[in-house]
């Protein structure tokens, strides 16, 4: 779970609100629905700073229930001979936090962010490509996809991973598509750098960040790093995001990420505006009979 800024999002990690009727956080959800489909453990990847905070309100809640370990993502971790530029404040984005967990994992792995629902499908689906792909002759990645329309916000604009999908259910290529809106007959649409605007008809498979690797991809990431901080070293703000990076390695032919579809809904809780909408959905899914009261 990459979950090293969640205290800058919500304003401080004491402020991370609960989802559900029993002060649930989206987190338990998520570690629930991955121990039900045979995940075992589970691995915070956090700010060192944030190591009290997060275990007293976050850490705790799963401690005892499933196995709890906790990396830590940091500026300084970069390979030799490069460093952080002086001017810079915050870690080098979710490609260089996966690898911050390489140490404690031990085989197949899912990676999802630690403030985004995923629902119970998703985990069932990584799950199930994890026990085919053990007896493929090569490792395969996989990448849960939603359809557009499933993760569009009522609150503005949103930023988007649109994937190409071959003929064989494999991607092809992942589009970073900015200022993505609904318009009013539920499609959506976002603006062309040159003016007027380019239509989505909703149905396009999008990532939201929910992957599924083997150990293979830390050598593969720190080689990725590596060139990224050959161009990028001395940048203030560049970030190396995991979703580039794997579109990189498709690209070069280097990995074949499946693409597994749910139908279940997401939603995330970036924001406090986001608060009621994701407790609407729990409530609902409560009185579907889906979660229990009472995890």
């Amino acid at each position: 779970m990459l979950a090293a800024g969640l205290g800058s999002r919500f304003g401080g990690l004491k402020q991370v609100a609960p989802v559900g009727p029993g002060g649930e956080l989206i987190v338990e959800y998520s570690a629930h629905d991955a121990r039900r489909a045979g995940f075992a453990r589970v691995v915070f990847v956090i700010r060192r700073d944030l190591e009290r905070d997060f275990r007293a309100a976050i850490g705790r809640r799963l401690e005892g229930r499933m196995d709890v370990a906790y990396a830590f993502q940091e500026l300084a971790d970069v390979p030799a001979p490069h460093a952080p530029p002086p001017g810079r404040a915050k870690p080098w984005g979710t490609g260089q936090a996966v690898l911050a967990a390489a140490a404690l994992v031990r085989g197949p792995f899912a990676v999802i962010n630690a403030d985004d629902f995923y629902g119970a499908a998703a985990y069932r689906a990584l799950a199930e490509h994890f026990r085919a792909a053990s007896a493929a002759p090569k490792p395969a990645c996989a990448l849960v996809g939603y359809p557009l329309r499933q993760t569009l916000s009522e609150h503005g604009s949103v930023n988007r991973g649109l994937c190409r999908v071959d003929a064989a259910g494999r991607l092809t290529g992942l589009e970073e598509v900015l200022k993505i809106e609904r318009t009013p007959d539920g499609r959506a649409r976002h603006p062309l750098p040159g003016g007027g605007w380019r239509p989505l008809s909703g149905d396009e498979i999008v990532s939201m960040t929910c992957f599924g690797f083997g150990p293979a991809l830390f050598g593969q990431l720190r080689d990725l790093f590596g060139g990224f901080l050959e161009k990028n070293a001395r940048s203030e703000t560049a970030e190396f995001y995991l979703p580039v990076a794997v579109n990189d390695l498709v690209a070069a032919g280097r990995a074949e990420v499946k693409i597994l579809r749910t139908d279940d809904r997401w939603f995330g809780v970036t924001h406090r505006e986001d608060l009621p909408a994701a407790r609407g959905a729990i409530a609902q899914l409560i009185a579907a009979g889906v979660y229990p009261e009472r995890l």
